[in-house]
This record gives structure tokens, sequence and C-alpha cells, in this order.
């Protein structure tokens, strides 16, 4: 992965760059920390950030202008001068339109996954959008493409993998990266099956699709170097390759049994991606099953143990096991290491090689915080299970989310060139030749974009994703969160908050014993009318039938009845790195008690002795 240092990997003073410690070596506190590396919600940098992208402009300029400075000049058409004005003036008229833009950069703005770019994201981002990159193929891309190299390198230190063995790319975010996931473990999955199912029909001997489909990379090997396998053997016996339906029958027919297909085992809140990812393979929504959450919104592991013994019975491997590092709803981190211990465990005693994914699209980053002050923020088994990330198959990850980074970037990154390996039916110990001239045969989408890559680069290289600095902003975004907990408890009872591992808060407004039905409705009364005050921009959720423990448990804490098959929740994220500043948060908590209080009293809901507040 880092074959190409000698290009951007070192500084200018022949230092290599590292991922853990930002090289301007700041040793200020999240709050100041922010300051210098965002533009301030007022544009307090503003000043600075001209000054860049004018000096941006100029040494693009400059090199356009001498790169080939003997070529003559296109002689002026007459109709430029009015087609100037024209851009000019529909440019303004978009600058205008822009105003209307929701203000994601201002830290009232606490309704989804989107806060304010960092400075170093912006200008890396703008930089390569000058030179317009298309990380397809090296070709293409030069520089673009040992940029991606480097970021991804940085990256995947940060998850905890091997920097030199690790594999991956920039995609257009999570939803995509996930594909690509589920994309190369069919591809295992095919070629053990494959193999499994011609020794089965040459041999005469029974198939058991469950075991060979989890025989894993190793013993693939050496099965296919003991009956001396080969490309144009093993291709007929593929799904993949060949016919999926006709291999579906004879492999039901080799095993003795209806052969169903494989499942995806992911938790109840998984993000949508993985709905539209087994239809878009072709598995079919049945082959998605959900494991149970438990009370705190995590995977219920005794429920997940379950499931993949009710797969091995039918005889339907498990084509790959979803974690989630930072749900969506409630920020939850599902316990990666005791996951990873149970896979493990099952890896030694019964040769099931099961595929791993973490889908840390958003929480992924949140493991910048480990090894350092920063970490002191989580409870223990949030560090327990974000030091285990390193041991998954693959893992997703959004720059554009946590990472401060324009839309759209995300990351897909594995452990391996094995992980990594997918497409073509070959051996997967050899090296993909085509791979070395770029991306293009092993990815999903053709055409990328340098720039995600570029901002990551530069925000890993500047700002770092160690715990002295992006892992400093993170740590001071969750203690705002309880902060802001805190605060609104005490002036507002009725705010019920469920739990939560990171920096987003989910609260109902309940009275109580009162039915949930009552609640939702309160609850909703007063999203609306965030919804029409300028003051905050809010969000709002519904955990349904998988949030089942969660909403038993939340309903204990103020003896609610149960009268709903769903609890609406309001939801805030505070990601903003403006909350990290004391005065900042002071002065928000105290705006936003202030609305929710105003909201309370405004609902139909609430009992005419509660309502002043």
């Amino acid at each position: 992965m880092t074959d190409d240092k000698g290009i951007l990997g070192r500084d200018g003073y022949g230092r290599a760059m590292s991922s853990s410690s930002p090289e301007n070596s700041i040793e200020a506190r999240p709050s100041d920390f922010a300051q210098q590396h965002f533009p301030g919600a007022a544009s307090q940098n503003a000043p600075w950030l001209r000054d860049e992208m004018l000096a941006m402009l100029d040494h693009w300029v400059d090199w356009r202008s001498h790169r080939f400075s003997q070529d003559l000049d296109l002689p002026a058409a007459g109709r430029r001068s009015m087609g100037r004005r024209r851009l000019s003036a529909r440019l303004s008229a978009l600058r205008d339109a822009l105003t209307e833009e929701t203000p994601t950069f201002t830290p009232r703005y606490i309704a989804h996954m989107k806060s304010d770019l960092s400075l170093p994201a912006i200008l890396g981002w703008f930089a390569a959008l000058l030179h317009n990159p298309n990380n397809t193929s090296r070709e293409a891309s030069r520089v673009g493409s040992v940029i991606e190299t480097e970021a991804i390198a940085h990256l995947a230190t940060m998850l905890g993998y091997d920097a030199d063995q690790a594999q991956g790319h920039f995609t257009s975010g999570g939803t995509v990266a996930n594909f690509e996931a589920m994309w190369r473990a069919r591809y295992r999955l095919d070629h053990c099956l494959a193999l499994a199912l011609h020794l089965s029909e040459t041999s005469g001997e029974r198939l058991d699709p469950f075991a060979a489909a989890h025989m894993g990379w190793d013993r693939f090997r050496a099965l296919w170097a003991e009956h001396g396998l080969t490309e144009a053997a093993l291709k007929p016996c593929s799904a993949m390759a060949g016919n999926p339906p006709d291999i579906y029958r004879r492999i039901s027919k080799a095993a003795g049994q209806d052969y169903l297909g494989p499942v995806v085992l992911a938790p109840g809140n998984r993000h949508f991606s993985w709905d539209k990812a087994v239809n878009l393979l072709g598995l079919g929504r049945e082959a998605l099953w959900s494991v149970r959450l438990d009370a705190r919104g995590r995977m219920d592991l005794e429920d997940f143990e379950k499931k993949i013994l009710a797969a091995r019975e039918q005889g339907r491997p498990v084509l790959m096991t979803v974690a989630v590092a930072g749900t969506t709803e409630m920020s939850a981190i599902d316990p990666l290491d005791h996951l990873f211990d149970r896979l493990d465990a099952w890896q030694q005693q019964k040769g099931w090689h099961i595929w791993r994914h973490v889908d840390g699209a958003y929480g992924g980053f949140f493991r910048a915080m480990l090894g350092g002050d920063a970490e002191g923020v989580l409870t223990s088994d949030t560090r327990a299970a974000l030091a285990a990330m390193g041991r998954a198959d693959s893992i997703t990850i959004d720059p554009h989310k946590l990472g401060y980074i324009p839309y759209s970037c995300g990351a897909f990154l594995t452990s391996g060139a094995q992980t990594y390996a997918v497409s073509a039916f070959d051996a997967p110990y050899l090296t993909r030749q085509d791979l070395a001239a770029g991306k293009w045969a092993s990815t999903l989408e053709g055409s990328r974009s340098a720039s995600g890559a570029a901002a990551t680069w530069l925000t890993a290289e500047t700002l770092g994703f160690g715990p002295e600095g992006l892992g400093d902003i993170l740590a001071g975004t969750i203690q705002a969160r309880r902060s802001l907990e805190a605060d609104v408890r005490e002036a507002i009872p009725q705010a019920r908050f469920l739990p939560g591992d990171a920096n987003i808060a989910c609260f109902t407004l309940a009275q109580t014993g009162e039915p949930l039905s009552v609640t939702n409705a309160r609850t909703s009364e007063a999203f609306e009318f965030f919804q029409h005050s300028p003051a905050f921009a809010v969000s709002r959720t519904t955990l349904g039938k998988d949030g089942a423990a969660v909403k038993a448990a939340h309903l204990a804490t103020y003896g609610g009845q149960d009268d709903s098959e769903d609890l609406v929740v309001i939801r805030l994220v505070v990601m903003s790195p403006y909350w990290c500043e004391p005065t900042v948060r002071a002065e928000m908590t105290t705006q936003f008690v202030a609305e929710l209080a105003q909201a309370l009293k405004a609902s139909t809901t609430m009992p005419t002795e509660t309502c002043e507040l």
C-alpha cells in the first residue's frame, strides 16, 4: 500500500507523515483544535481560507499556462463576452438560490449526520477538483490514484488494519461500499461452493453446502492443489459464472435436500442499503435475516447465535454477517469483540469461516479516539468493541460523515488482498495483474473522482486520524451530547432519553405512567414545532418491532403503558465541532431547552397543570 510514498507520503522536509499525529503538533484541546481546522460557525477563518483558495487557483492557472506554453492561444470568439455575461448572471442566480439551502454549518443543525466541512477537506477536495483525475485507472489519474492509495492507508491504520496489507478504494458513499462487501463475500462463497460441488459430483460423496461454503481460502487452496483443479474444471460449477438456478438444482441433488441459497445476517437497525443489496445481487428479501436488538439497541448475540444455527440446520450458508459501528438511529456500537470471539471459536472448532463485515459508515471514525486521552470518554465496552474492528474481513466507512469531508465520499476496505478479490473466476491466491494499472476491474463504480480521496488524505496529513487530532474532536462531541442530555433532563422532566454510545441523542416526551400512543403523539407534535422554528433543526425516527427490547426498557424507566407497536423519538445528532467549545455548548443548550419548553407548552397532549415549565 505504500510503494508510492515517494510522491505524496512525505512532508516538505522529507519526513514520513503519520495518520496518528498531525504534522502541525497543535497541543490545543478540542474547542481550540476545531477552531483552527474548521471555517468557524461565523466564518471566522474566512480570510485565511480565501487566501489559500486564491493561491490554489493561481497555482492551477500557472500550471496550465506553462505546461504546454508552445501551444498557440485559441482566438477569442465574438460571442464570448456575451456568454460570460450570461454565465455571470446565472452563476449569481445559483449563488442566491443556494442561500436557501439547509445551513448545516451551524451548531444549530443537529438533525442528521451532516455538519460543517473541515478546512483541509475543503482545500483538498478543491485542489483535486481543478485537475479532475478519474481514479478508474492510472492512465486517467497518475497522481489521484496514488493519493487514493495513501488515503486508504491512513484509514486502514485508524481502523486497526495493517496498512501494508489492507486493500480498499473510495466510493460514492456507504451504500455502494456495503454493496462492494457483499459482492466480495459472494465471490468467496461461490468459489468454495463450486469446488465442493465439483468434488461431490466427481466422487459421489454427499455435499454439505453450509460446511463447504465456509471452508475459507486456506482450505480452498489445499483442496485445489490436492485435486489438481483448474479454472476450467470449476467454472461449470459456479453459480456466478454459469446459470444460478441450474447450479442450485445440482447442489440440491448433491446435498440430498433443497438448496434455498445463502442468507445474510444483519441487526434489526441495519442501514437500508442492506435491503437494497440483497435485491440487487438477486438473493431475495427473504435472505436478509434480522438479528434482534438488545435493550441498548445493539446486536443481541444470543439471537445471532440462534440464527447461525438455524441456517446450519437448513443447509443455508451465511454469505456474511453484518455488525454496525454507529447506528443511524442511536449511534449504538455492536459488541464487535464478543461477536468476533464467537466467530473465531466456530472457526477453530468447526472450520466455519464466516465473512464478518463492519458497517462503520457513521461510527468508524470513533476508532480515532483510541490510544490517547480521548478514549476516556468512551465506556469500556464501547472501547473494546471499537478496538476489535480490525478483526473484520471488510469495513465500510464514510468520510463525508464524521470525517467532515464533502459529499459524496465513502470508502470500502478489506483486511488484505484475498478478501479484496472479486469478479473474475480465477485462483484467489494469484496476483491480479490487471489491477496494477487501475481498479476499474475490482470496483462496482467505473469512473471515480479523486476529490474525496484528496480531501481525506489532506485531513489525515494535517488534522490527523488519531486521538490528538480528529479523535479529540469526536470525544468533544460525545461530551457535548452527554452535557446536553443532562441539562435537558434537569430542566424538562418529561424528556426521557434513550441510551447512546456516541454523539447521537434520542428522547421522547413522556408523562409518568401514560400510554405510549400519547407519548408518541406529543413527541411528534414537538418535532413539528421544531420543523416550523428557525432556531434548531432536529430529526425524528421510529423504532419498530426490531427495537422491541429498546422500547420495553425505555417504557420501564417511567412506567409507560405499551399500547403501540412503534416508539417515536426526537433525534439529535451532536456532531458539529463547534459544540466542543464550552461557551457555544452552553449557549446552544440554553436556547434548545427554551425552544423545547415552548414546544411542550404548545402541545395539545400536555396536562394543563404541567404546561408551565
